[in-house]
């Protein structure tokens, strides 16, 4: 089968022929008609999980799918061939079932669910990893309606989900991006946008008029050094809570959380369901065949999405 792959670690990215895999007891193999690209994907290329989970080459990348089930497993299995599912491929030895292929085999157990009814495939597949991680993020921010939030980075397939959440809530969101996405983001619920092409000064202007105390919490999806995540911070009242989905550390008296992913099948349940209601729009920005993925990783390493990118497998 058809897949994008790398050799080694911090190899480049390609087209390979892998062969099909099959599924083993509990297990439901997938005919992947898309697949979502997040930064997981290049950085696990460049060995972001080495030394933490077994790996095996050529390491197929890809977390998030949407598909038909192709073949089960061994044993009784709460899917059926023909099944329209979505999820994420989280089991080990990563590389071995990646979503940036034309089969992939996961466990029933794992994070997959029945695409809704209506619901196209190319939509269910934006939506586990940035879908869930806003989602999850929303709850761990403590903050209430009528209280405020600052996105660092809300133009990409995170923050477009996150902006609209926190909106939903009555919260009032300040969108930092790249590029003019004011129309964009007022349409996903923010309060207000700001482009930080040209440095924070603009940013911090518009923090400390709408906010002059300060914003009550800030979600930092981009900073990966402690001086940018610090520059930040520094818009936070006194009190609030940072986020941060890079693993930089908030200077000393911040309340702070390094966040981690973890997605169930009945979380994604929920997101296809605010989905189905209207309440959550899936942002897809662009649509790729599978072999532009190569070029696509490239591009999402330099920043400055916006929306999601899927691949038609």
């Amino acid at each position: 089968m058809r897949a994008i792959a790398v050799s080694a670690f911090r190899a480049e990215p390609c087209l390979v022929e892998v062969p099909k895999p099959d599924p083993g007891a509990g297990e439901v193999r997938v005919k992947v008609e898309y697949a979502a690209l997040n930064p997981l994907d290049w950085q696990t290329a460049d060995g972001a999980l080495e030394g933490t989970s077994p790996h095996v080459f050529p390491l197929v990348l890809g977390t998030d799918f949407a598909g038909r089930v192709d073949m089960i497993g061994g044993g009784w299995n709460r899917f059926r061939v023909g099944d329209p599912v979505f999820g994420r491929v989280t089991a080990p030895p990563v590389g071995l079932s990646g979503a940036y292929g034309e089969y992939l085999c996961v466990h029933q157990d794992s994070p997959v669910t029945l695409v809704p009814r209506d619901m196209p495939l190319r939509t269910a597949a934006a939506l586990p990893s940035a879908g869930a991680t806003a989602a999850q993020i929303v709850s761990s921010t403590a903050v209430r309606s009528g209280l405020s939030l600052l996105v660092i980075g809300a133009a990409g397939g995170v923050g477009s989900f996150l902006t609209q959440l926190a909106a939903a809530r009555g919260i009032g969101v300040v969108a930092a991006v790249r590029g003019d996405e004011r129309r964009r983001m007022a349409a996903l619920g923010a309060t207000t946008s700001v482009d930080t092409v040209n440095g924070t000064e603009a940013l911090e202007t518009a923090v400390r008029e709408l906010y002059p105390g300060g914003v009550d919490a800030l979600v930092d999806l981009v900073s990966t050094d402690p001086a940018s995540f610090g520059r930040h911070t520094a818009l936070l009242r006194e009190g609030g809570v940072a986020v941060t989905t890079r693993g930089v550390a908030a200077p000393a008296g911040v309340a702070w959380a390094d966040f981690r992913l973890a997605v169930t099948s009945g979380l994604l349940d929920e997101l296809a369901v605010m989905v189905a209601d209207g309440v959550l729009k899936v942002p897809v920005d662009m649509e790729l065949p599978l072999e532009k993925a190569p070029q696509a990783l490239v591009q999402n390493r330099a920043g400055g999405a916006r929306g999601k990118t899927v691949f038609a497998v």
